[in-house]
């Protein structure tokens, strides 16, 4: 059979990235916890495509990508789009790996357990040098309380959940509890999944003691960052869904 995709083409354009996007596919993630957790991803794939060709081979990212058996890992990135160049013959690589990670956490006061979801992406890239360069994303839902709010007013503050992106580049592994926790304590209040009337009021009363402005857990989450010597380059967003208006508060960092 003719391929196609291996025919010449004559318009002399490049193509930065092409390849699948949005593939759902079974991925097993390391967990402090438990050692590894079970999640499903959406997986995009892409590589450089010279000026000369006509297309790449869609189905051997999937072969690719199967061959790995799910497993995200450091090593398994790195091999993956090494593989990537080899077998499509491309300089450059790059994967992008999105999935809910769960953390067991107990309520305050009851210690009541259930599941909190935060949204993490694993973004590696490589080029003709065989660099990698790895990206961990974690977003974090918060609670914040407005402190102009509370100064102003005679009683009540309005508040808002909120949050935090954060994504880093690193020297040696870094875990996803440890970006969680450094977001959760810059907050004005942590969000859980279960909370019993004693656990409301005190996340309740609790918020309302630390008041925050985003701009505030912007910083405190980037102090944070700047003092732990293993990240070696991090962006912070936070964005609060303000509860009076019909917009967003929004603060970003970047060192």
């Amino acid at each position: 059979m003719i391929d196609i995709q291996n025919q010449p083409d004559f318009r002399n354009i490049p193509i930065n990235k092409v390849g699948i996007k949005g593939l759902k596919y079974p991925v097993k993630v390391l967990d402090k916890t438990t050692g590894l957790q079970s999640t499903i991803a959406q997986i995009s794939m892409y590589v450089d495509l010279p000026h000369h060709c006509k297309g790449t081979h869609m189905s051997r990212f999937v072969e690719i990508l199967h061959r790995f058996k799910g497993k995200v890992s450091m090593e398994s990135l790195t091999n993956i789009l090494e593989d990537m160049k080899k077998i499509l013959g491309a300089k450059s690589s790059h994967i992008e790996i999105t999935f809910p990670y769960f953390i067991e956490k107990q309520s305050p006061l009851t210690h009541s357990k259930g599941l909190m979801d935060y949204t993490c992406s694993i973004i590696g890239s490589s080029n003709g040098k065989k660099d990698t360069d790895i990206v961990l994303k974690v977003a974090v839902p918060i609670t914040s309380v407005c402190p102009c709010s509370k100064e102003i007013s005679k009683y009540g503050a309005h508040n808002q959940r909120g949050e935090v992106l954060v994504s880093t580049r690193f020297d040696k592994f870094i875990w996803i509890e440890e970006i969680v926790n450094i977001v959760e304590a810059s907050a004005s209040c942590d969000i859980f999944s279960v909370l019993k009337r004693e656990d409301e009021k005190f996340v309740t009363e609790k918020a309302y003691d630390n008041p925050k402005f985003v701009e505030d857990i912007a910083r405190d989450v980037a102090k944070q960052l700047m003092d732990d010597d293993n990240i070696t380059w991090f962006s912070v967003s936070a964005e609060n869904f303000e509860s009076i208006h019909n917009h967003s508060a929004y603060a970003y960092i970047e060192k």
